[in-house]
């Protein structure tokens, strides 16, 4: 007996097949399980035909968008656990009972049952199905060979064009050929993400408290602890909920008024949910530090680039009324803006511009999210 060959879906003909069914319009947010198809998709879909959005909810509305305007179908991408950021849109938008808007859901699925994962994918993953059941969306798993995916496309295809509504497809790991992404963001920074987070951890105090963002943030946050020969109790790893980290933080600064609470923000993160930003200084919460290491990219699902560089953050800053910010791009500088912005009465913001990329060894926090929580909980107690 001939042994099944295992398959693997070519995004090219993934992309064309979709293009022969009238869908080459996508949004969407960058996630690690469809990184080769994005990007894929970012090396080749025309410019005014992708749409990195800030976050999923707001692609789904690029989407509803796109479709008034041009009755088209469009493609939403995004990880299954950035899916909670669409249930609001998805049922008071798209609904065919509403407003009856078709889409084309790809959902990365983190956390499958039966595939072992981090802790925060597990819980999402294992309700995957069943939430979009409960939302009234039809779905199936993308096949990983051609023949299997050309039918699923025109099973949602048909789907959609009679129903008017949306139709997902749930990408399962390793289901696409590796695309390696063309497309580079010019970045001359001279500095990583990890060296800015060693010089930050130098530069702070024993009773100061880190809040990480999710991602390569918080594995190298802990990452570094380790080679520091620190604990890791000052620390609070935000392990999912993306763009939420300073919303943490300032919950923190808002109760611990004597202690320095900071937040390792990323550029993809702070985009997310930029509208926290409004509410520190509203609070008038002098204890809230803001740090946003800024590499114009989503560098934790595959490097592909979001508008950081694009956007002025110190005036945002200002706009909500930060009461001190700064923009550094060097170690020394860094060092020295550290010890200012602990001084600063807050809320204070500090920009650090650094390349992209990661250690191929990067490790992930060997504590669980729950040893973490204690320990983190009873540093606060101190």
């Amino acid at each position: 007996m001939t042994e099944t060959v295992r398959n693997f879906l070519d995004p090219k003909d993934f992309y064309n097949e979709l293009d022969e069914n009238g869908m080459n319009f996508y949004t969407g947010v960058p996630d690690s399980l469809l990184k080769d198809y994005c990007a894929y998709v970012t090396d080749n879909a025309p410019a005014k035909n992708h749409i990195i959005a800030a976050n999923e909810g707001c692609s789904v509305a690029i989407a509803a968008g796109y479709h008034l305007a041009t009755r088209k179908i469009p493609v939403v991408y995004m990880q299954n656990s950035g899916f909670g950021n669409t249930v609001n849109p998805l049922l008071s938008l798209a609904d065919p009972k509403v407003y009856k808007i078709p889409m084309l859901l790809l959902i990365g699925w983190r956390g499958e049952p039966g595939k072992k994962d981090e802790p925060q994918h597990m819980v999402q993953g294992k309700v995957m199905s069943s939430l979009l059941a409960d939302m009234g969306i039809q779905f199936e798993v993308l096949p990983d060979y051609f023949e299997g995916a050309q039918e699923a496309i025109a099973t949602a295809k048909q789907y959609m064009d009679s129903r008017r509504a949306p139709y997902a497809l749930l990408v399962k790991r390793q289901t696409f050929e590796k695309y390696k992404l063309q497309t580079t963001i010019p970045n001359l920074h001279a500095m990583n993400r990890e060296d800015a987070i060693k010089v930050i951890l130098e530069n702070t105090g024993i009773w100061d408290v880190i809040v990480g963002s999710t991602g390569f943030t918080s594995r190298e946050l802990y990452e570094v602890r380790v080679a520091l020969e620190q604990g890791h109790a000052r620390d609070f790893l935000t392990v999912g909920s993306m763009g939420h980290a300073t919303s943490i933080a300032l919950g923190i600064a808002t109760s611990k008024p004597s202690r320095q609470v900071i937040t390792l923000d990323g550029d993809g993160a702070c985009l997310m949910h930029m509208g926290a930003m409004a509410i520190p200084s509203a609070m008038e919460c002098k204890n809230f530090k803001h740090i946003l290491l800024n590499n114009g990219a989503h560098d934790s699902v595959g490097g592909q680039p979001t508008v950081g560089f694009s956007v002025d953050f110190q005036k945002i800053a200002a706009g909500c009324n930060y009461k001190w910010s700064k923009r550094v791009e060097t170690a020394e500088d860094l060092a020295t803006a550290v010890k200012e912005f602990r001084e600063a009465d807050g809320p204070a913001f500090l920009e650090v511009l650094i390349k992209g990329g990661a250690r191929d060894d990067l490790g992930r926090p060997k504590s669980s999210p729950q040893k973490n929580k204690e320990d983190f909980m009873t540093f606060l107690d101190n």
